[in-house]
C-alpha cells in the first residue's frame, strides 16, 4: 500500500523530526515527522492510544524525555520550556478543557490576555463572542455552572486571548454533542479564514474531513500515512487499515 505524495509546504510554519517520547521506560513516540504550513490546518488522525495526545504534548514542552528536532517559525523550540513557547505565539487547547471553574467567562478570558503579535489574527472578547455566540450569552457565569461543550469553547477562547500563530488543538469533538461539535467545525474554519494556522488532533475523521487540508495518520507512535485530507477520505484501504476500531 503506497500513500500519495504528501504536499508539504516548502517553509513551513511547524517543523517535527524525528520526535520520540518517553514515559518511564515506556516508549510511545518512535520517530514522527509531520509539517504545519502557514494558514494551514492539519489533521493528526490515528486510534486512541496511538500517540496523538503526547505528539502535541512533546510540541508544547510537556513532556519531559523526548528528543527530536522541534522548529517553529525558524526557531529551533525542542528544548525549550512550555511557557516559552507560548510566548513564541503557539497555543494549545488540551483535551480536558482546564479552565478556571471559579472564575467567570470574562475573567477566564482576562486570564489568556497577551498583547497583538506580528503575524497573528488580534483576537478581543467582542470578536471570540462573535466567534462563540454561547458564550457572549454567558459572560458573568462561572466555569461551575458551565457544560462540556460551553467549557471546551472556553478553553479555545481563552487561548486565542493570546494571539498565537499557531494553534495545538487536541481532540475538539470528543465527548461533545452533534450541535457543539458543528459549531467547533465552523469555529475551526472561521479561525483557518483569519490566517491561523492549526494541529488538530482527533480521532473523529469526519470532523477532521470537515475542516483539514491534510493529514497525517499515527499508529503506534509513528506516521503511518500522510497526505491530502481528501486522499484519505478516499482511500477506503488505509482508513481500515489505521483508523477502523
Amino acid at each position: 500500500m503506497t500513500p500519495p505524495a504528501p504536499h508539504t509546504p516548502s517553509d513551513p510554519l511547524l517543523r517535527v523530526e524525528g520526535l520520540q517520547v518517553w514515559y518511564g521506560h515506556a516508549h510511545i513516540l518512535t520517530g514522527v515527522d509531520l509539517t504545519v504550513g502557514r494558514g494551514e490546518v492539519v489533521a493528526l488522525i490515528g486510534r486512541n492510544g496511538a500517540g496523538k495526545t503526547t505528539t502535541l504534548k512533546a510540541i508544547m514542552g510537556l513532556a519531559e524525555s523526548r528528543r527530536g528536532n522541534v522548529t517553529f517559525d525558524g526557531r529551533p523550540i525542542g528544548t525549550l520550556p512550555p511557557h516559552a513557547i507560548a510566548r513564541l505565539g503557539l497555543g494549545y487547547v488540551p483535551e480536558d478543557r482546564r479552565i478556571f471553574a471559579d472564575l467567570t467567562v470574562d475573567e477566564n478570558l482576562e486570564v489568556g490576555r497577551q498583547p497583538p503579535r506580528p503575524g497573528a489574527p488580534h483576537w478581543t472578547p467582542d470578536r471570540l463572542f462573535a466567534l462563540f455566540p454561547n458564550l457572549a450569552a454567558m459572560r458573568g457565569r462561572r466555569g461551575t455552572r458551565m457544560s462540556g461543550g460551553e467549557q471546551q469553547m472556553l478553553t479555545l477562547a481563552r487561548t486565542l486571548m493570546g494571539n498565537p500563530t499557531l494553534l495545538l488543538l487536541d481532540e475538539p469533538s470528543e465527548g461533545l454533542a452533534p450541535i457543539i461539535v458543528r459549531q467547533m467545525a465552523d469555529a475551526v474554519r472561521r479561525l483557518k479564514a483569519e490566517g491561523l494556522s492549526v494541529l488538530v488532533s482527533e480521532q473523529n475523521t469526519s470532523f477532521a474531513a470537515a475542516v483539514a487540508d491534510r493529514a497525517s495518520v499515527l499508529e503506534k507512535g509513528q506516521v503511518r500515512w500522510s497526505g491530502r485530507m481528501a486522499d484519505l477520505m478516499a482511500d477506503e484501504a488505509v482508513r481500515r487499515t489505521y483508523l477502523a476500531v
